[in-house]
């Protein structure tokens, strides 16, 4: 999609980077980031309105560092350059990196040097003084036409500008929440620097894909695999929105769905929101195909192939399809491209993943700008509830991957149950929305108990609920103990062959949210 006005970010391989991404958006900005090996001439046929040179982990003053073609400084496109994107920035025009002695990592505070400056207009430096560091090198010669506008107790050019060149620098993050003026900052770069018109918006992204969408397809035949999640099916409904009965969407229930929920999506694909679905029910050959699997990497390549081979035929069926649409969003995208190229590529964006070659299909990708945030925007833009929207991640594998060991009926029914039950109780105490997933784990371990006056003998579920932010990392919830007292007693008394219920305090890293 074409954007009128938009930041380029040229990543050098910050943790921060998608932060820097997010932030512009918020200020209906679109952002887009690519890997900092992006040549100037690429960077010309963008046309961007400003440009970002992200952080990154390496020492300018290393052999092999990572740099910037110093023609992206002759553009006439303003430069902001964050920690190494000011040092290489710095390094390039003549100016001089150190490694200091004195290393600034966490909190620190700055005061201003020069009261002019249009990066910190509005910006109470007095009050809002806090930033976040994350440097060893630092800056200790600035090229002409350079000004230090703030400082650091151990840091003498904390914020520096080149107007004359277009330059801004930040030895700080503005990215991260513990830099109090950040936000600030970087609307200031977007409005008073780059003058740049706020015109993203989910109702304006939506606009244009339908009309992207219409032109590509034309005439042709669509097909999509809806999962019940909230990026198969915003995408998928967007799609409809755009070529309506010439889309058909496969939904497959492969046994291993929550309780009821294979009726629940069904309903709202058909009734809600007026999809054409096909409907598979493969729960038998998907249970069939796990029959004492006890590898959880076993268990995802089996429901992975299944799952293609069954939507291949599905494809056949219909018959004439040139198009598959896919949920892709823009952390997928990313991920995909290296910042030091194709070499070193993190993962394929493809996330239906593996298909086969025969399977000569355009893709139609119509959420692959987007972060999951602006996926839920989209989704109720297009008026789907909002309870569907809000709605945690639930795995691709599904409860296979929550019965730790062989997976089996009675299992599955067992960890049904209980997993309903949590929900249940976590959206009556109000702390639905605010987790980032809840569920339940049933392990293949058996303790004593006793139920009236006899002694049983049977298996522990797990309660997991953790909070986060985009799922990279997490932090286990402090759930009432009311609450988990109800819980556990409640599957404890309402769910045969469980006797005892334990509550997961791991955080990931090093634990994972997923047990398998």
């Amino acid at each position: 999609m074409k954007h009128k006005s938009y930041i380029l970010i040229l990543d050098f391989g910050s943790q921060y980077t998608q932060l820097i991404a997010r932030n512009i958006r918020e200020n209906n900005v679109y952002s887009e980031i690519v890997p900092c090996t992006f040549s100037v001439e690429q960077i010309k046929n963008k046309m961007p309105s400003g440009i970002i040179l992200s952080g990154g982990p390496d020492s300018v003053n290393t052999p092999d560092a990572l740099s910037v073609d110093r023609e992206i400084f002759t553009l006439n496109v303003p430069v902001l350059g964050i920690c190494y994107g000011m040092q290489v920035s710095v390094n390039v025009l003549g100016g001089k990196i150190v490694s200091s002695e004195i290393r600034e990592y966490g909190l620190a505070h700055v005061t201003r040097v020069e009261e002019e400056s249009l990066l910190l207009k509005g910006v109470n430096v007095e009050e809002e003084n806090s930033v976040w560091m994350s440097h060893g090198d630092t800056v200790s010669i600035l090229p002409d036409y350079f000004h230090a506008v703030l400082k650091s107790e151990t840091c003498p050019f904390a914020a520096v500008e080149a107007p004359k060149l277009g330059f801004y620098g930040l030895q700080f993050h503005p990215e991260v929440t513990h830099t109090q003026a950040g936000k600030k900052i970087i609307a200031n770069f977007l409005f008073e620097i780059c003058k740049i018109k706020p015109d993203w918006s989910m109702s304006s992204f939506i606009d244009e894909t339908v009309k992207e969408i219409r032109n590509i397809v034309g005439d042709k035949k669509v097909i999509s695999a809806i999962s019940g999640g909230v990026d198969s099916t915003v995408s998928s409904f967007l799609t409809h929105k755009a070529i309506g009965d010439q889309l058909t969407s496969v939904f497959v229930d492969n046994g291993l769905l929550r309780k009821g929920e294979a009726e629940k999506v069904l309903y709202m694909l058909r009734e809600k929101l007026g999809l054409n679905v096909d409907f598979v029910d493969a729960s038998e050959l998907f249970l069939s195909r796990l029959k004492d699997i006890d590898d959880p990497e076993q268990k995802r390549k089996i429901i992975g192939n299944t799952f293609i081979e069954i939507f291949a035929e599905e494809a056949k069926k219909t018959g004439g399809v040139s198009f598959l649409v896919q949920g892709t969003l823009y952390p997928d995208v990313i991920e995909s491209v290296s910042v030091k190229g194709p070499s070193a590529v993190i993962k394929s964006h493809h996330n239906v993943g593996g298909l086969p070659k025969d399977m000569q299909f355009e893709l139609i990708e119509p959420l692959r700008e987007l972060f999951k945030d602006e996926v839920r925007k989209v989704g109720v833009e297009l008026g789907i509830s909002k309870d569907f929207i809000q709605r945690q991640p639930f795995p691709g594998p599904g409860l296979a991957i929550r019965i730790l060991g062989g997976v089996t009926k009675e299992k599955l029914n067992s960890l049904r149950d209980a997993d309903a039950i949590v929900l249940e109780e976590i959206k009556k105490a109000g702390l639905y929305e605010e987790i980032w997933q809840s569920f339940a784990v049933l392990l293949p371990v058996k303790s004593v108990g006793v139920m009236g006056d006899a002694r049983t003998y049977e298996n522990t579920c797990v309660v997991r609920a953790v909070e986060s932010s985009d799922g990279m990392t997490s932090n286990f919830c402090h759930l009432p103990y009311p609450l988990l007292n109800k819980i556990s007693n409640r599957i404890i008394n309402e769910v045969k062959g469980i006797n005892r219920v334990v509550y997961d305090i791991s955080s990931k890293p090093p634990s994972t949210i997923e047990w398998e």
